[in-house]
C-alpha cells in the first residue's frame, strides 16, 4: 500500500475497526498493512478512542497478551440513551399502537435496522466486559436485537425453537411455563449448538412474567452452561417478581388501558 498521512491512516483504521466490531486486531496487523510503524499505529490509534469517547460512540479496548490487540466497542453515551428511549418511549406510547386484549404492536419497531442497532449497542455496552460466549433468544421476534447484539459483541447467535427439525440432530428439549400465560411450551435447542462451560446472554424484545428467561435458564443447565445476563427491550413492572433476576431492559411498561386508549411507557429507572 501507498505510504499514507496521519489522517488517511487513521480513517482507514476506524473503518477497519468499525466495519468489524469486537473483533481483535493486533498492531502488526496494521502496521503491515499500512507500512508503518506499531509506535505510529498506536497513536493513531490513541486519536480514535479519543474522538470516539468524546462522541459517546463507543470504545476502543485494548487486550493484553501475545495474542492481544485492539477492538472496537459499539456503545451509546448517556445522553444518547437517554434520548433513545425517550423517543422509543413516547413512539410506543401512541394510541393506535394498542390491539385488542391490550397488547402492544412493537414489531415495527423491532423490524427497523436502524432502532435495533442503536438498540443492541445499549445492550453491548452492558455486557462486553462479561465473558460472553454466546447470544441466545427464541424464535421470532427476539432474533433482530439477538443478531445485532450479536454482532456488536463479535459472537455466535443462538437460536432456540419450539419444534424439532430433521437438520438439526440430536437435540435437547425441555418444557416451561410461560410467565404471562401460565401455558406449558416447549423448547428445542440441537446438542451442537452450545460449548459445554459456555457464557451466554439472553436477549429478547419483550418480558412479562419471566417465563421464557427462566425456561433459557432451565435450558442452558442442560448444556452446562451459564446465563450471565438477560437483556430486553421492554419489561413491565408487573409482576414485579420475575421468574428470573437481574433483567436488563431499556423500557419498562406500566400498563396499557385499552378502554381509554392510553398506555403508560417509560425509560428504565435504573
Amino acid at each position: 500500500m501507498e505510504k499514507l498521512q496521519r489522517n488517511e491512516r487513521v480513517s482507514v483504521l476506524q473503518r477497519i475497526l468499525s466495519e468489524s466490531p469486537g473483533k481483535v486486531f493486533n498492531l502488526g496487523y496494521f502496521s503491515q498493512l499500512l507500512g508503518c510503524a506499531k509506535s505510529s499505529v498506536s497513536e493513531d490509534i490513541d486519536i480514535i478512542r479519543g474522538s470516539l469517547e468524546k462522541a459517546g460512540a463507543g470504545i476502543i479496548e485494548t487486550i493484553p497478551g501475545a495474542s492481544g490487540g485492539v477492538r472496537y466497542i459499539p456503545m451509546l453515551g448517556p445522553e444518547a440513551t437517554a434520548e433513545l428511549a425517550k423517543s422509543l418511549s413516547a413512539e410506543l406510547s401512541r394510541r393506535e399502537r394498542i390491539l385488542p386484549g391490550g397488547y402492544l404492536y412493537m414489531l415495527d419497531i423491532i423490524y427497523d435496522p436502524v432502532i435495533v442497532s442503536e438498540i443492541a449497542k445499549f445492550f453491548t455496552g452492558a455486557f462486553h466486559d462479561k465473558g460472553i460466549d454466546y447470544v441466545i433468544t427464541v424464535e421470532t421476534k427476539g432474533i433482530p436485537l439477538a443478531f445485532m447484539t450479536a454482532r456488536y459483541l463479535n459472537k455466535p447467535l443462538v437460536i432456540v425453537r419450539h419444534y424439532n427439525e430433521a437438520t438439526d440432530g440430536a437435540s435437547v428439549n425441555i418444557n416451561y411455563v410461560s410467565g404471562s400465560s401460565k401455558k406449558i411450551q416447549t423448547m428445542v435447542l440441537s446438542m451442537r449448538s452450545l460449548k459445554h462451560q459456555s457464557r451466554l446472554l439472553f436477549v429478547d424484545d419483550f418480558m412479562k412474567g419471566g417465563g421464557t428467561a427462566r425456561g433459557i435458564l432451565d435450558l442452558a443447565r442442560e448444556f452446562e452452561c451459564e446465563v450471565a445476563g438477560n437483556a430486553v427491550l421492554v419489561q413491565t413492572e408487573e409482576p414485579r417478581k420475575k421468574l428470573v433476576n437481574d433483567c436488563f431492559s431499556l423500557l419498562t411498561l406500566h400498563g396499557v388501558d385499552e378502554s381509554s386508549g392510553m398506555t403508560v411507557i417509560s425509560p428504565n429507572r435504573k
